[in-house]
């Protein structure tokens, strides 16, 4: 399980020219599940998100957490973060799971992160669909968490 995490000034998601998901200051969470990925580990995934301090404190160090700020999230599926660019030009995708798998992870990993930070400050995409995310990446800084 994967979390690439960008800390964003703003971020949104459209879904067929209907606005879906946006917030303001936060995260824009792409989120990918591979085989073998449990409920616990997206339980530890979501905790460690929630207690991740990367933004900048009043001495410009990277000190506070998205509680810290009144921060929001936005979590979007996305299976790539599993491509396999090892072998010629186009991706592989074996490594990610089926939606069988990938769906309630994704459920369950959003459900942990709204119990952590209200349901009001966690907004989703939606699985499989195609999405026209924007975001406004704050540094920038982006980091991977993996389970």
């Amino acid at each position: 399980m994967k979390a690439l995490v960008q800390r964003v000034t703003e971020a949104s998601v459209d879904i067929g020219g209907e606005r879906v998901a946006e917030i303001g200051a936060g995260y824009l969470v792409l989120f990918g599940v591979t085989h073998g990925d449990t409920e616990a580990d997206a339980a530890r995934l979501a905790e460690r998100l929630f207690k991740l301090r990367i933004f900048e404190d009043d001495a410009g160090k990277t000190n506070r957490s998205i509680v810290d700020i009144g921060g929001s999230v936005i979590v979007v599926s996305q299976f790539t973060l599993y491509a396999d660019t090892a072998h010629g030009n186009r991706p592989g995708f074996s490594a990610a799971a089926r939606p069988e798998l990938a769906v309630p992870l994704y459920e369950s990993f959003v459900a942990h992160l709204r119990e952590l930070l209200g349901a009001e400050r966690v907004q989703t995409g939606r699985f499989g669909a195609d999405m026209k995310v924007r975001l406004l990446n704050d540094g920038p800084f982006t980091v991977e968490l993996a389970s």
